[in-house]
């Protein structure tokens, strides 16, 4: 079983972080569906139907930071939390233009659409949940979770 990361800052005990809708992905899908009518309508219609989904998402979802874990609301009201203690890894996908959020916890994985401002993500992560765990968390050897136990 994959072991939980130890955040290495402390934080303090009243401090939570909302981080700021970014609507930047949505947005570029929702725009890259219109030149594909030229191509394929039903397509258009079906990526742009998944960009207005991504900005109804954007709109409506929040990440919270907290000192215990991270809390999603949907229009004010919390529909989930994972606690930093239950989490293995983590890490963003394609720093350059950030589109995807992942984390591991002990007993899931988790994969979001970057629908938050990205560096304010990256810092709420590097200062709450800590080390960002294993370097290429989707890899066989990442399944291990006594390194001691890899082969050489």
């Amino acid at each position: 079983m994959p072991k939980p990361l130890s955040s290495h800052h402390p934080v303090p005990p009243d401090l939570a972080v909302t981080l700021d809708p970014d609507y930047r992905l949505a947005g570029a899908i929702t725009v890259m569906s219109i030149p594909l009518s030229l191509l394929s309508p039903w397509m258009t219609v079906v990526i742009m139907a998944f960009g207005c989904f991504l900005i109804t998402q954007t709109a409506t979802l929040r990440l919270v930071f907290t000192p215990t874990s991270l809390e999603v609301y949907r229009a004010g009201s919390q529909i989930r939390n994972f606690p930093y203690g239950e989490w293995t890894s983590w890490k963003l996908f394609y720093p350059s233009v950030p589109i995807l959020f992942f984390f591991r916890e002990v007993k899931s994985i988790h994969f979001l659409p970057i629908l938050f401002a990205p560096q304010q993500l990256q810092s709420c992560l590097e200062t709450y949940v800590g080390d960002p765990g294993l370097a290429h968390p989707l890899t066989s050897s990442s399944l291990d979770p006594d390194p001691s136990t890899a082969p050489s």
